[in-house]
């Protein structure tokens, strides 16, 4: 089991560690105040739990948090799904053209027919 990166082991050092560290004197006294700081974190999400749970109404029970875990995302999947959705049918370049906000110029002049002039003088 690792939590953050920290192992079992490293705990169990960290813990003798501190227990030497700060002494048998202090020690209880610092166990007591961090049991009451988690006591009070616990409380507080538990409160904002029921308050979200009081300002949205039953549609707070209805919503699947899991699904809204970004952990949960994986591109991959999200590319299958977008390749396997079906594609929207093929339309004629007119049509295409006309939903475009692109503008298109219709009034250039035409070329006369023939072969194209060439200027030998250009650069």
């Amino acid at each position: 089991m690792s939590l953050a990166g920290i192992t079992l082991d490293k705990l169990v050092i960290i813990a003798l560690l501190a227990a030497f560290l700060i002494g048998p004197e202090r020690l209880p006294v610092l166990a007591e105040k961090l049991g009451a700081l988690v006591r009070g974190l616990r409380d507080l999400a538990g409160g904002a739990k029921e308050r979200m749970r009081e300002e949205i109404g039953p549609e707070f029970d209805e919503v699947d948090w899991q699904k809204l875990d970004p952990r949960q995302y994986d591109p991959r999947r999200i590319v299958m799904d977008a390749l396997k959705e079906p594609s929207a049918p093929p339309e004629d370049f007119a049509s295409a053209a006309a939903k475009a906000s692109v503008a298109t110029v219709s009034g250039l002049p035409q070329r006369q027919r023939g072969p194209m002039r060439f200027d030998d003088e250009a650069t």
